[in-house]
C-alpha cells in the first residue's frame, strides 16, 4: 500500500472554492487505490473545513520553517507526495528531497498564479494581456517549482499549451486534470424553465477575481434591470465582508445572500447565472456548477476558457458590460436557448469531465513515472539543476528563520 502526503495550502473547503474541491477529488482518487493518504498543512483551521476523518484521511497541523518537519517527514516516509500550490513545495519541497529522496513529487498547481497575478496587474493597469506579463518573479518561482517536481497537475488545457508553447515544459512532467464529476451521481432531472426565476452568481468573496467580477455586476445588472424589471440578482460565496454586504439593494434587485448551506440547490433555483470575471486562471467551478445543475451560465472569454475545448458553451460568451446584458436577457427569456444550453451542458460533463476516465488516466501516470523514478528524473537535467546547492535560497532562508527563532524562543 502505497503512502501518500499532501501538504496544503489551506485546509480543504469544498463548499467555500472550487480549489477546495478539487482537493478533495485528488485526494479521494488516492483513497480510492487503497492507498494511506494523510494531509498536512501550517494553515489555521476553518469554520468552513472538511471533516477528513469522514474520508478515511488522516491530517497533520505542520509548521513553516521548522526542523520539526524533518522528523515527522522521516517517520511517515511517504511514496508520493503532493503540493497544493508551488508556495507549499518552495518552503517543504528541500526537506522532503533531503529526507525521502525516492517519494514521487507532484505539484497541484490549482491554476496558474502566474498567469493570474499577470492578468489582474493588466487588469489593474487598464490594458490588455499579453504574455510579456507574465515574465514576472512569481512566474520564475513557479515555473522553477514545476521543474523541481517530477509531475504537475495543470487543470486547464489553455494553461497546457501557456507551458508547452510559452515556458517550454517538458510535456512529461506535467499532466492535464480538470475538475473531476461523477457522471454516476448527475441528477436525473432539475427544475425547469418555467420553475425557475432570477438570475445567480457564487464564489469565495476572498478571491480577487470573484469579487472584481461582483463589482463589476454593479455596472452589468442596471442594463439586465431595464429589461427585465422584476428581476432579481442573487450573489451567494463564503467569507463577504462589509464592503460586499454594503452593496446589497433589495430595491433594484441586486442582493448580497452571503452563505449558501447548498450550492447546488441555489444553482438550480436560478434561470441563469453570471459570471462576468474579468481576469484570473485556471477553470471556474461556478460554472461547472452550472453544468451539473442544468443552468445556463454567460461569462467571458476569461470565464470560458480551458473548459469547452471546440465544443459550444453551454450558454453564452460576452465580453463587454452592454453584450453581457443583452446575452443574460436573451437566455433569460428564451427557452429554447434555454434548453439547449442544458444539452450543451450535459455533452460537456459527459466528454471532459467524467472523474472515471480522469482519475484512471491520473493513477496510470503516477504509478508509470514511480516504476522508473530515476529514468525519469534524468530526462530532466534543469530541474535537478535548480535543486543545486546555489539555487536553494528558500531553503537557507528558512534555515536562518529557524535558527532565529529559536533564540528568541
Amino acid at each position: 500500500m502505497k503512502k501518500v502526503l499532501v501538504i496544503g495550502y489551506v485546509w480543504p473547503e469544498p463548499n467555500s472554492s472550487a480549489a477546495g474541491t478539487h482537493m478533495m477529488s485528488l485526494l479521494n482518487a488516492f483513497r480510492a487505490q487503497n492507498w494511506q493518504v494523510e494531509f498536512a498543512t501550517p494553515a489555521l483551521r476553518t469554520e468552513h473545513m472538511v471533516n477528513l476523518d469522514d474520508f478515511g484521511i488522516s491530517s497533520k497541523s505542520i509548521a513553516l520553517n521548522c526542523e520539526s518537519f524533518d522528523d515527522y517527514v522521516k517517520a511517515y516516509a511517504p511514496d508520493i507526495v503532493m503540493f497544493d500550490r508551488f508556495m507549499m513545495e518552495e518552503q517543504f519541497g528541500w526537506r522532503v528531497d533531503k529526507h525521502c529522496p525516492n517519494a514521487l513529487k507532484i505539484l497541484d498547481t490549482e491554476d496558474l498564479q502566474c498567469l493570474r497575478n499577470a492578468r489582474h496587474e493588466a487588469h489593474k493597469g487598464e490594458r490588455e494581456f499579453t504574455t510579456n506579463d507574465l515574465h514576472s518573479d512569481i512566474a520564475k518561482r513557479e515555473i522553477a517549482a514545476i521543474l523541481r517536481c517530477d509531475l504537475s497537475l495543470i487543470i486547464s488545457s489553455y494553461e497546457m499549451s501557456l507551458l508547452n508553447d510559452v515556458f517550454k515544459i517538458e510535456p512529461s512532467l506535467l499532466h492535464h486534470l480538470p475538475f473531476m464529476v461523477d457522471l454516476n451521481t448527475l441528477p436525473t432531472s432539475t427544475k425547469t424553465f418555467e420553475q425557475r426565476q432570477h438570475f445567480m452568481t457564487i464564489g469565495n468573496f476572498r478571491h480577487a477575481p470573484n469579487w472584481d467580477a461582483v463589482l463589476y455586476l454593479q455596472q452589468i445588472w442596471p442594463l439586465i434591470r431595464k429589461q427585465l424589471p422584476k428581476a432579481e440578482l442573487h450573489i451567494y460565496g463564503s467569507y463577504p465582508p462589509p464592503k460586499a454586504t454594503a452593496l446589497n439593494n433589495p430595491k433594484s434587485g441586486f442582493l448580497i445572500k452571503g452563505w449558501a448551506d447548498n450550492a447546488f440547490e441555489v444553482m438550480q433555483s436560478a434561470r441563469v447565472c453570471l459570471a462576468p470575471l474579468r481576469f484570473g486562471a485556471g477553470i471556474k467551478g461556478k460554472l461547472l456548477e452550472a453544468m451539473i445543475m442544468q443552468t445556463p451560465s454567460v461569462t467571458t472569454n476569461i470565464g470560458s476558457e480551458g473548459m469547452h475545448n471546440e465544443l459550444s458553451w453551454p450558454g453564452k460568451i460576452a465580453n463587454t458590460a452592454e453584450d453581457f446584458a443583452n446575452a443574460a436577457v436573451e437566455m433569460y427569456n428564451n427557452q429554447s436557448e434555454f434548453e439547449q444550453a442544458q444539452q450543451d451542458g450535459n455533452t460537456l460533463l459527459n466528454t471532459l469531465y467524467d472523474k472515471a476516465q480522469l482519475s484512471a488516466a491520473l493513477i496510470q501516470k503516477v504509478d508509470s513515472i514511480s516504476s522508473d523514478l530515476n529514468a525519469h528524473r534524468e530526462k530532466n537535467f534543469t530541474g535537478q539543476m535548480l535543486k543545486h546547492h546555489t539555487m536553494r535560497s528558500t531553503q537557507y532562508m528558512s534555515q536562518w528563520i529557524a535558527e532565529k527563532n529559536k533564540k528568541l524562543d
